[in-house]
């Protein structure tokens, strides 16, 4: 009887200690896409034609318009792709965008400024936020909803990011 009990301990401790965990896994349709709508704050992710999750998002402090310049606070606009993921995010975890591409570049250099980088789909801060549009130029979801995402989705996936 007494094996019984401290085997169920056992169980249970190993049980619990996955809980806790920001690494989750996915079992189901592969993400194909990843489509970003500015306009209406929303992200979402297709298996070829199907929506299979939807999210409110966050995006950079002067969300209008297209990323040009290295600060400007914009997202990009365009077809882009996850280029990692990065399990050691600030921002708990994080999956680069491969913004900036060829022409943002040329664009960027055509002016004589920088087109910025380290744009991401990623989590929250560590500080309270007090506006939805608070990033750089990246999309901000919870970290709750980055945890479902980072496991859906992979590196290679494009990423359309639409006005």
């Amino acid at each position: 009887m007494r094996f019984f009990g401290w085997l169920a301990i056992l169980v249970a401790v190993i049980g619990l200690s996955g809980c806790g965990s920001k690494f989750k896994r996915y079992y189901g349709p592969e993400v194909t896409q990843v489509q970003v709508h500015k306009a209406d704050r929303k992200m979402y992710l297709f298996h070829n034609e199907k929506v299979l999750k939807a999210y409110d998002i966050g995006l950079g402090f002067a969300p209008v318009g297209h990323k040009q310049f290295e600060g400007d606070g914009k997202t990009p606009e365009g077809q882009y792709f996850i280029s990692y993921k990065n399990p050691d995010s600030q921002y708990h975890l994080s999956l680069g965008i491969s913004y900036p591409n060829e022409a943002d570049i040329a664009f960027a250099e055509s002016q004589d400024k920088s087109p910025g980088g380290d744009i991401f789909i990623h989590g929250g801060p560590n500080t309270r936020v007090s506006k939805r549009d608070w990033t750089w130029g990246c999309v901000a979801l919870t970290d709750k909803e980055i945890e479902i995402v980072y496991s859906m989705v992979k590196p290679g996936t494009p990423v359309f990011i639409l006005p």
